[in-house]
């Protein structure tokens, strides 16, 4: 255990079913990460990303090793872990500004205090100017950082985050990627992505952990010496074109066995 580490994952397996004969999800997976750092997680389709994430995120029990957050045992779910899902997360009833804040106001925190602090977050997303608006009225990726503002506003030790821009086009995503690292440069948010997209894990990440195929170990972690602060641009630089191509080698083989049983499963 260290305290330099905001969180730390050590020898984690899960098995769904059967503990002697079920399905192994993930095997063995022991990371760590430092104060103000940003990982990603990355690997094909089957490699148990989802799983790593239930069960950091306290979501999933029932596994075998153990999960520490600021080097205490963490079982469940917790305040110092803050979530962002793929999935929508926003009320649909409540405003940008009442949806950042409601983690505040569920604290008990003054109105006047908790709308201040939200509209800082609402301010650090990019969104002032849509604090009245509803959910309906935004876009996808403007609902996706009104749910980063909200996760944010009860400042978490970790920001886990479960490919939150996978449902969004190309573009938006590297832009919302700009976001992303503008906000890890103002806050140095310790912060662990879960993703599959190669390009936005090189773009944000201090390092790249790289996952194979079910069940899921760790081939090989990556450490992106780009310097910081970073930006889209960034994807045009020699060096990040070898980190995506070193990336890719990897998972290649791996993507493809998981094609594979795939493909035999329907046949």
């Amino acid at each position: 255990m260290s305290l330099a580490y905001d969180l730390e994952v050590a020898n984690v397996s899960k098995r769904y079913g059967d503990r002697s004969s079920g399905l192994l999800a993930v095997s063995d997976v022991s990371l760590s990460v430092r104060k103000g750092e940003f990982v990603s997680v990355i690997g094909p389709s089957g490699c148990g990303k989802s799983t790593l994430f239930g069960i950091i995120g306290g979501l999933i029990g029932d596994y075998d090793g153990e999960v520490r957050v600021g080097g205490q045992s963490h079982v469940g779910t917790h305040r110092d872990i803050g979530i962002v899902f793929q999935e929508e997360s926003t009320l649909p009833w409540r405003s940008v500004l009442a949806n950042v804040a409601l983690p505040l106001e569920i604290q008990g925190m003054p109105r006047a205090e908790r709308e201040e602090l939200a509209r800082h977050y609402i301010d650090l997303v990019g969104l002032t100017g849509f604090e009245a608006s509803k959910p309906a009225a935004l876009s996808g990726g403007m609902r996706q950082r009104t749910a980063i503002a909200r996760t944010l506003a009860f400042k978490p030790r970790v920001l886990l985050m479960d490919e939150p821009f996978g449902a969004l086009d190309e573009q938006t995503r590297l832009l919302l990627g700009d976001r992303v690292l503008a906000i890890h440069t103002e806050l140095q948010q310790t912060t662990l992505l879960i993703t599959h997209n190669i390009t936005e894990a090189v773009q944000l990440s201090d390092r790249v952990v790289v996952m194979s195929y079910r069940p899921g170990r760790i081939l090989k972690v990556i450490d992106i010496d780009l310097p910081r602060p970073r930006s889209s641009e960034s994807i045009t630089d020699e060096r990040f074109g070898r980190y995506v191509a070193e990336i890719w080698g990897d998972l290649r083989a791996e993507a493809s066995r998981g094609m594979q049983e795939g493909e035999r499963k329907r046949a």
